[in-house]
């Protein structure tokens, strides 16, 4: 079972590690919005990008998407209540969220015992946050958080895309340089 592999690596964890006293407020004072893509675990993208353990808030959900407002809320949250003056929205290449199909989602939705009434309420596409391109959504989500009357105008926020394969990380938006 997997909740017992989990803890059996818990135990192990535990037993060798080193304990270190970390504050909860970012010593980069950076919240970093991201996508929950397995590639990107095991300190990846945090070694692709210089960051460390107590060094950022990271807020990560299903193609780095901003739809509404918990990842604004936790932005915000991050700012107003960690000390964060500075915001990363990282996209990558390859992300699932642009090969989800609306008629087959629905289908394992309601295969898996979902009503057909609640998917009908919604839009499926655009809830689940599939995306047209990982370049374009990164663009459209700085401009979210930028434009939000809860996100302070002195706040950086950067628009960059790294490759799972290989590490690379561009910048599409420099919050120094561009006013949105």
């Amino acid at each position: 079972m997997l909740l017992d592999e989990v803890l059996e690596s818990n135990k192990k964890f535990v037993e060798k590690f080193n304990e270190i006293k970390l504050s909860p407020i970012p010593r980069k004072k950076l919240a970093i919005v991201t996508c929950m893509d397995t590639r990107l675990t095991d300190g990846f993208l945090e070694q692709a990008m210089g960051i460390k353990r107590g060094d950022a808030k990271i807020i990560k959900n299903a193609g780095n998407n901003v739809l509404n407002h918990d990842v604004i809320r936790s932005v915000a949250a991050a700012i107003f209540a960690l000390g964060v003056e500075e915001v990363m929205l990282v996209g990558h290449h390859d992300c699932g969220m642009t090969r989800v199909g609306a008629e087959k989602l629905k289908i394992t939705m309601v295969e898996r015992g979902i009503s057909t009434n609640e998917i009908a309420k919604v839009d499926i596409q655009k809830w689940i946050g599939a995306i047209e391109s990982e370049e374009s959504n990164v663009i459209k989500g700085v401009e979210k958080i930028k434009n939000s009357s809860f996100i302070p105008d002195d706040i950086p926020v950067h628009g960059l895309i790294i490759d799972p394969l290989t590490g690379i990380v561009d910048v599409l938006y420099n919050g120094y340089e561009v006013q949105i």
